[in-house]
């Protein structure tokens, strides 16, 4: 190879001193071809590899691997082989004796060949915006919690929200969208997506997809198209794909430790609300680009018909909820939403219970058994939502039911004092008299007159919000119930 001097020295006495082609090769003796190289490249010079070097120990196994690596075209991107997985297959199951080394260097070249490039993107200002989960760790009460990360960021102001949910179903992933909308004050033309299972139930040919009915009517109440990456291309949505790595290293980081749900985003509302002002020249005109919201919200809930039992129980995603005596072995509608479980009878609200997400749990109200145990007041003893109240109800169960057989009579009175007063008043009063003297219904009542203020309020009949029902009913009884024509024996 010609070295730079050489070089340097051959293009002064060309270009500088005037000498020929022909003079300078008979005085250095250089082949003339060399020096017109020189003279028409001043550029360092450097080895070019023209034809691959024989491996000998590699070279039987090359093929083998490149048809590994064409098959990983068509697998999951995390179940591909790694440079050293191929070695283990190598060494295993064709008796391979080289290096690690020698097989990674070959890995990586040939990867570098078919490394898929990709077409920047762009959108006007109002014109799209993309829309992923995530998942973050957090401390909640100090319990070490995964939370689903709801992302939505315009694609071309870069604003991001950011809600956490503690559930990635469907009526999280319409939470999501409209309070992604009400904090932006307004709608993008279009969102994308990848293929969630809220969003679509079958992928057809090309851009076609098959989408859920809920999500359908999302669109048509906020009035946005939907459009859907290609399976396994995540690239094409990789503005909201980078949103949710920027918030787990930027909002999330250290680790949260909050009292709750609604307390860790408040802080990603804040955290959301100083990238908006980061942006705010791109943020004025992208808001003026979104399309108006609509005059009423979205209700953001999933619709199920259930049945009730004799002991005043439905089930619910692997939980169990309680209802009214009055609404024991009937067909009810249950609209769920993120935070919280609404029953109704027809068009009336009948209760309304915490969402849990729990497994096998029974959440239950003492006011839906209060009149059962007002007739069976022996029931009180052991009753199931009984148990479940605070401590100090279990020290005066034990109290008044261990020393006397018929105490549980007592008890039973005490118990449905909730039926006049507030349960927080009913509880404290309790821990009063349990501190001074041997409680009773009289007692506590007493108690209570002196210090209750609040009258007790009770649940109202409730119009439905909701304007659209997807109820699935496999009995026609079902559904002249859930239409307020007929008793649930499916009788007019």
């Amino acid at each position: 190879m010609l070295e730079m001097v050489d070089k340097e020295y051959i293009r002064k006495k060309h270009f500088v001193e005037g000498w020929s082609i022909r003079k300078i090769s008979r005085n250095l003796k250089v082949a003339r071809q060399t020096i017109r190289k020189a003279l028409n490249d001043s550029h360092i010079p450097h080895y070019q590899l023209t034809k691959e070097k024989p491996s000998p120990v590699l070279d039987p196994y090359k093929e083998i691997i490149r048809e590994w690596l064409k098959q990983d075209e068509s697998a999951p991107p995390k179940q591909r082989h790694t440079a050293r997985k191929i070695y283990d297959r190598l060494k295993e199951d064709h008796g391979f004796t080289g290096g690690e080394s020698t097989v990674r260097t070959f890995v990586q070249r040939e990867k570098r060949q078919h490394v898929e490039m990709f077409v920047p993107l762009t959108a006007d200002w109002g014109e799209q915006a993309q829309v992923d989960w995530g998942r973050a760790k957090v401390y909640i009460q100090g319990h070490y919690t995964e939370v689903c990360l709801f992302c939505l960021r315009l694609k071309a102001s870069l604003i991001p929200f950011v809600w956490a949910s503690p559930t990635e179903k469907l009526e999280a992933f319409l939470e999501g969208h409209k309070r992604a909308f009400e904090w932006l004050g307004g709608v993008p033309s279009s969102l994308v997506y990848d293929n969630p299972k809220t969003a679509v139930t079958k992928i057809l040919k090309g851009p076609h997809r098959q989408e859920h009915t809920v999500f359908s009517s999302l669109r048509a109440h906020y009035l946005f198209d939907s459009d859907f990456c290609n399976p396994a291309s995540g690239n094409e949505k990789g503005t909201v794909e980078n949103l949710v790595k920027f918030v787990r290293r930027s909002a999330m980081v250290p680790v949260p430790h909050v009292h709750s749900l609604d307390e860790l985003n408040e802080q990603l509302l804040h955290w959301c609300e100083k990238q908006r002002r980061i942006r705010s020249k791109e943020w004025e005109q992208e808001r003026q680009g979104l399309r108006a919201l609509p005059s009423v919200p979205f209700p953001c809930s999933r619709t199920h018909m259930v049945s009730t039992s004799r002991l005043l129980l439905f089930q619910l995603d692997r939980n169990t909820y309680s209802v009214p005596v009055a609404y024991g072995n009937r067909h009810l509608r249950v609209e769920a939403f993120v935070d919280r479980i609404e029953v109704y009878d027809a068009s009336k609200l009948v209760t309304v219970h915490e969402r849990s997400y729990s497994r096998g749990e029974k959440v239950m109200k003492l006011e839906h058994y209060l009149p059962l145990i007002q007739t069976k007041p022996r029931s009180a003893k052991n009753a199931l939502v009984v148990r479940k109240l605070p401590e100090v109800y279990q020290k005066l169960r034990v109290r008044m039911c261990s020393n006397d057989p018929e105490g549980y009579r007592e008890f039973a009175k005490i118990l449905l004092l909730h039926l006049e007063y507030r349960f927080e008043d009913v509880l404290a009063a309790v821990e009063e008299g349990l501190l001074h003297h041997s409680p009773s219904q009289e007692s506590i009542r007493q108690i209570l007159m002196v210090h209750a203020s609040t009258p007790k309020v009770s649940l109202r009949e409730t119009k439905s919000p909701l304007a659209r029902l997807e109820v699935p009913v496999d009995t026609p009884s079902k559904y002249d119930h859930l239409m307020g024509g007929a008793n649930h024996d499916g009788v007019a």
